[in-house]
């Protein structure tokens, strides 16, 4: 038994070849679909595979108060596998709480993290200074998890790798990069520890992704930490162009507007590639669409510097860019809510847990003329998955606002493999001797370890939260 600054912790063991005197603790998506947190230790070093905020039910995101389960200076390095904040929103405060190691990432990942975590510390922030002035937080003085002073310090900690390149860690650990799809710059990451190999999928994209290239094959490893957002589904078939040009032209006959909360970085890209080949066919009517996210408009160039990721050319990059207009600024935002229909408006957050699109969804939810359209993973306890299952009433900002929008969900724009997918791309390789399904709801995650028992017979189980495997 490992006891640690939240309890005892269940130890369990894998046999090892090599006997590394090696461990891996699952400091967070144990249990829940965010809070990307892997501990590696060896004799040598000590390794943190993603840094992730929980989201979602209060009871995940209370976590992130919580003292880091081990002091963060005694952490040699973290490797991070993509930019979204489920996997480095935590980065600034391990950083500002005595991290100094470095920050290893691909390239495409550090551009990303440089607009993505200081935006995460501006929302934060901004979210005190409101509840502070209005009075709904149940705190007398709310404070944010960290500051846009602590992201920068995080940013100062990147470094950047290439894929493919084994490269030293800490502590004799080596690791190498594997392109895993789902966003500009995400990574599968395998660590060669002593004679055994660990490999974590990371979020792994889709092989049919409009987008994003493939991921890479896996390779043979010795234990194997997959994730299961979609363990338990299976993306529809259907043309998710067809399905959001069908529902713009039903709400511009309305003269509504159309709300897609997306992902400022992936998932708005998706999106406007679709509307871009609807508007070259004359598909979609000639209404005005708008993306309300500085980071989305950032985004741009790190898409036109990465050609080697997505399938896109320079021409259809230009075309899909030119198509909205892009707002910034704090007025802009504001004028958008003034204006009516119809419209699009693509605004971030995905998951409807923070952000421009929360203002948006207040000003333009509760007209029946209006659509929101979801168009990917909704953890629990977000006003995205709240709406999926039938709610009508949200708490934005301290105050109830009433849904009579149409809600759409257009689950196969999702940038994640399906538990078909996650399977086929196990299948080619040889048997580990332990698979670790994390970063799932309980549901999907228990199936897919079903699945991986059943049809490709490896050893398969979901880990606890705070577990310690060792070897």
């Amino acid at each position: 038994m490992i006891v640690g600054t939240q309890g005892p912790l269940p130890e369990s063991r894998v046999q090892s070849r090599g006997g590394d005197g090696a461990s891996l603790r699952f400091l967070g998506a144990a249990d829940s679909v965010t809070g990307s947190r892997y501990l590696m230790q060896t004799p040598d070093a000590r390794i943190l595979v993603d840094c992730g905020l929980f989201q979602g039910f209060k009871v995940l995101r209370e976590r992130n108060r919580m003292p880091f389960p081990v002091a963060p200076e005694s952490i040699d390095a973290v490797i991070v596998s993509h930019a979204h904040l489920d996997h480095t929103g935590y980065l600034p405060a391990l950083v500002r709480d005595g991290f100094d190691g470095p920050i290893y990432a691909t390239e495409g990942t550090v551009e990303l993290s440089r607009l993505l975590l200081p935006d995460s510390a501006h929302l934060l922030e901004e979210e005190a200074r409101h509840a502070k002035k209005h009075g709904w937080s149940a705190h007398e003085r709310p404070t944010p998890l960290y500051t846009q002073h602590d992201a920068e310090r995080a940013l100062s900690h990147f470094r950047a790798l290439p894929f493919d390149e084994r490269r030293p860690v800490a502590g004799g650990v080596q690791m190498t990069l594997r392109t895993a799809g789902h966003i500009l710059g995400a990574a599968g990451i395998a660590l060669d520890v002593g004679e055994t190999r660990l490999r974590f999928t990371g979020d792994l994209g889709r092989v049919d992704d409009p987008l994003m290239q493939p991921p890479a094959p896996l390779e043979d490893a010795d234990m194997l930490v997959t994730e299961s957002t979609y363990g338990d589904r299976h993306h529809e078939q259907s043309d998710p162009g067809i399905m959001l040009g069908d529902i713009i032209r039903r709400t511009a006959k309305r003269n509504g507007v159309v709300l897609i909360p997306a992902f400022a970085v992936g998932r708005t890209e998706t999106v406007l590639l679709h509307l871009s080949r609807l508007h070259d066919r004359g598909e979609i009517p000639g209404i005005p669409i708008y993306v309300n996210s500085p980071m989305a408009v950032s985004a741009i160039e790190a898409y036109r510097r990465h050609e080697e990721e997505h399938r896109l050319d320079a021409l259809e990059l230009d075309r899909m860019y030119r198509l909205p207009t892009l707002i910034s600024s704090v007025d802009d935002s504001k004028l958008l809510n003034l204006r009516g229909g119809p419209m699009v408006i693509i605004s971030a957050s995905g998951m409807l847990t923070g952000g421009r699109i929360l203002h948006h969804l207040s000003a333009y939810g509760p007209d029946p003329n209006n659509a929101i359209v979801i168009t990917g993973y909704q953890a629990g306890g977000t006003r995205g998955a709240a709406l999926l299952a039938g709610d009508r009433t949200l708490r934005i900002y301290g105050t109830d606002i009433q849904i009579r929008a149409h809600v759409h969900h257009i689950e196969s724009m999702s940038a994640h493999a399906d538990a078909d997918q996650l399977i086929n791309w196990m299948r080619p390789a040889g048997q580990p001797r332990a698979v670790f399904v994390t970063h799932g709801e309980p549901r999907a995650a228990d199936t897919l370890r079903a699945r991986i028992k059943r049809e490709l017979h490896w050893p398969a189980r979901v880990p606890e939260h705070m577990e310690t495997v060792a070897w």
